[in-house]
């Protein structure tokens, strides 16, 4: 498979995640993660979610020298997007491990939501701005 077809499946993977990501967020939100069994399904997906933005910064940019690569970028959204991303993977942590000791919603869940939630509008920036790659041309 080419690097464009594979950049193509990751990112149709990624639409279909932000998708199931945010809504899994906003159903957090609403119940303050009441339900053990939600924060389960949003904790795998958010690791899947994550796992397919390796795998895109991947086939951008190889294993090397990501982070100036992305601190070259001509796009600010681009590079505020990385930094929003890094913020709400260290906070994911840092609530995963308060909530599985007590089970409970706690302020920095709610600031894990809220980083997540600007993480996620940029992210749908960002492939807004991109949308045309998403068309498959059909070759004769």
């Amino acid at each position: 498979m080419s690097k464009v077809k594979k950049l193509r499946l990751c990112d149709w993977v990624l639409v279909f995640a932000t998708t199931f990501i945010l809504a899994s967020g906003i159903q957090l939100e609403a119940t303050d993660s009441r339900s053990i069994v939600w924060v389960w399904i949003h904790v795998i997906i958010g690791c899947l979610f994550f796992a397919n933005i390796i795998w895109h910064l991947y086939l951008h940019f190889g294993w090397e020298s990501w982070i100036q690569r992305l601190r070259k970028q001509k796009s600010p959204v681009t590079r505020w997007l990385a930094i929003f991303a890094l913020l709400t993977m260290i906070s994911a942590f840092v609530t995963l491990f308060h909530w599985a000791g007590s089970y409970t919603h706690s302020p920095i869940g709610g600031i894990h939501g809220k980083i997540g939630f600007v993480f996620l509008a940029l992210a749908i920036g960002h492939t807004v701005k991109r949308i045309k790659f998403f068309k498959f041309t059909r070759k004769s």
